[in-house]
């Protein structure tokens, strides 16, 4: 047996109990969700909001208990009655926890829940009770797992299928999570130790990570709801969503060095074992291989049934799809390999430090969405 043979092995068995650890933990019975009619104040961050995001805030909001619906936005935008206006022009790095803060800082909030819900999320009054009643209850952080739907074309499918149904669901990463939680800062409730800690990461592009980090460390852990925060997927082509995801990459480079080496490692090892079975023409890596795809194929039928919006929803082609997945975010890890420790985000330019914080430059790029 051929060194190579010998090391493919290694990473298929790997990466194949990795997979079977994750199946194991999501075939676990899920606790029904609380319900709660707390009192909520919902506020929705946007600079430049497009069509479809237009569309999500006007979307009526079915939450039983009292709730108050705030825009945060520099440009008034078109909104239904019902959805307050609230003018916000950040000076921090982080635009998102710069509008949260100000809101904040006006509005009474005591007595009531608050969450930050990202202006592409179409907000239910089913996922407002999902991310409030474990606030409610005493939680210090809640979050929602993003689930793309209406996906469009081979990028929409690859971008699905990675949040859907490969490791790199949310869901997945809560199971697996060493240490503090993977959150998604999409959907969150934020309790009052998140509110705490919410000023001092005014200067951090991931501040999900950091507030998930910030939180273990003081010994709290994050609650996961049940109810999917659906992301309705606008039409794009392959490089926007593969500069998407190398920015997610640079993020984790920045945040979690540690786990960084982890992505070729465990989440996208499919496509380089099945070009080196290929190349090696080892029947015994073949076969090791051809059992990684079975236990991931499996993996992906189980995330789609957790993430499915509607029961019954088609399930069709997981194989396709998480093979997509994995194809889409292997590129973006390989294109954050040769990247400067720099992103565009949000329209502005920014250099990376160590633990996400970030320094704004001037490029000449500022203009240009990121």
């Amino acid at each position: 047996m051929s060194a190579g043979v010998a090391l493919g092995l290694g990473w298929v068995v790997l990466a194949g109990g990795f997979s079977a650890v994750a199946l194991a933990r999501l075939a676990r019975a899920r606790r029904p969700g609380a319900s709660t009619r707390v009192p909520v104040l919902l506020l929705r961050p946007v600079d430049a909001p497009s069509p479809q995001e237009l569309e999500n805030l006007a979307l009526p909001i079915d939450y039983a208990g009292p709730l108050e619906h705030v825009v945060l936005s520099p440009v008034r935008p078109s909104l239904p009655e019902g959805v307050r206006w609230v003018p916000s022009e950040p000076r921090t790095s982080n635009r998102k926890v710069g509008h949260v803060l100000s809101a904040l800082a006006a509005p009474p909030r005591e007595g009531r829940v608050v969450l930050v819900v990202d202006a592409d999320v179409a907000v239910t009054g089913a996922l407002v009770e999902g991310l409030a009643a474990p606030v409610a209850a005493g939680a210090a952080l809640s979050t929602a797992v993003p689930t793309p739907v209406g996906a469009q074309g081979l990028a929409g499918r690859a971008v699905a299928g990675l949040l859907r149904r490969t490791h790199h669901s949310f869901r997945a990463l809560h199971v697996m999570s060493a240490g503090a939680q993977a959150v998604c800062g999409k959907a969150l409730g934020l309790g009052a130790p998140a509110l705490d800690e919410l000023p001092r990461l005014a200067d951090h592009i991931g501040e999900d990570l950091e507030l998930s980090k910030r939180l273990h460390a003081r010994g709290l852990d994050v609650a996961l709801c049940e109810v999917p925060a659906l992301v309705p997927l606008a039409p794009g082509d392959w490089r926007g969503a593969r500069e998407r995801f190398t920015r997610w990459m640079q993020v984790l480079r920045s945040h979690r060095p540690g786990l960084y080496p982890t992505v070729p490692l465990l989440f996208t090892p499919t496509w380089p074992l099945l070009a080196l079975s290929l190349g090696a023409g080892s029947a015994w890596l073949a076969m090791g291989v051809l059992g990684l795809v079975g236990v991931r194929t499996l993996l992906s039928w189980r995330l789609a049934t957790l993430s499915a919006p509607e029961p019954g929803e088609a399930r069709t082609s997981l194989v396709a799809d998480w093979l997509l997945g994995e194809a889409l975010l292997l590129a973006a890890f390989v294109s954050s390999l040769v990247r400067a420790p720099r992103v565009t985000w949000r329209g502005r330019t920014y250099v990376l430090d160590s633990g996400g914080r970030m320094s704004p430059v001037w490029t000449g790029l500022e203009g240009e969405q990121g």
